[in-house]
């Protein structure tokens, strides 16, 4: 098998595992509440994580750097499955996939503004579109119907947003991909103990259809899947190989919410959604 059709295998699984997780948050929320599902989840994946780590000889992190890990973990881990977690009880599937899709261009804001990226005009086109589809997303039942759901939503998009300008830091440092995801989602996880205790009550009180659902979270799209990711990224000539598989996470999970959840979007998560895609595709390709 060639490199080409590695990264294409390990990029689709990777968007695949992301999309799913989308319905699957909301089956998982008949028993479980945000705070106890994101720490649970996160323990899942950091368990899994330390032991892939483990297998791939990773080193551990310098005692400088373990406050930048926590603020990782904390921002992309911690705060965003509380903000996602909460912002989906009231979203399809569909609209809270394509709002977190949004976070690549959030993120090269932020690194225009710290790293001094350049974004050319036709980005700033593309920028302004995506806000015009969040608009429409925002303001489609009214003005005064906005569904609190999409601003924790885009919420969730924008601590994520934070999780990657740090993530670049700490490559800088010489962190490898693994080495960042593995202890940003173990400081993730020990902020979100403060829950422990509840998540362990409603763990005791959940069948097991919903507990596996739980696991599953934790296991692959939480932790495989960025393990996916990175490997993906290691092996493709140019990242874009590897980010464009982005642009079909929303698609992917309206089908999944279609068949898990019988959602169905209305018409403007059709036309919002429509034009925050378009704007990201453009945006990657042409805008930096």
């Amino acid at each position: 098998m060639s490199n080409k059709q590695k990264v294409w295998g390990l990029g689709f699984a990777t968007v695949f595992l992301w999309a799913s997780a989308f319905p699957l948050t909301k089956v998982v929320q008949e028993q479980f509440t945000s705070y106890p599902l994101g720490f649970l989840r996160c323990t899942v994946a950091a368990i899994l994580l330390l032991i892939l780590g483990k297998c791939n000889h990773i080193h551990k992190p310098k005692k400088e750097d373990i406050p930048w890990f926590f603020l990782a973990g904390g921002l992309g881990f911690t705060l965003y499955m509380i903000t996602f977690n909460t912002g989906i009880q009231t979203l399809t599937s569909a609209t809270s996939s394509i709002i977190i899709a949004i976070t690549p261009i959030l993120s090269a804001i932020a690194a225009s503004k710290i790293y001094h990226e350049v974004i050319r005009p036709i980005g700033w086109a593309s920028i302004l579109l995506a806000f015009i589809g969040v608009l429409i997303l925002l303001l489609w039942e009214g003005v005064f119907s906005i569904n609190i759901g999409l601003i924790w939503t885009l919420s969730a998009s924008i601590v994520f947003c934070g999780y990657n300008i740090l993530n670049r830091k700490l490559s800088q440092k010489g962190y490898s991909s693994l080495e960042i995801v593995t202890y940003s989602m173990l400081c993730g996880a020990i902020l979100l103990g403060f829950w422990s205790i509840e998540s362990i009550q409603q763990l005791a009180n959940s069948d097991m259809s919903h507990i596996l659902a739980l696991v599953y979270l934790g296991a692959l799209p939480s932790a495989a899947a960025y393990f996916f990711w990175g490997r993906a990224m290691s092996l493709a000539e140019r990242t874009s190989e590897v980010t464009n598989f982005m642009f079909i996470t929303p698609l992917l999970s309206t089908i999944m919410g279609f068949i898990i959840l019988n959602e169905i979007p209305n018409m403007g998560t059709f036309i919002g959604g429509a034009l925050i895609i378009f704007s990201v595709i453009v945006f990657n390709l042409k805008g930096k």
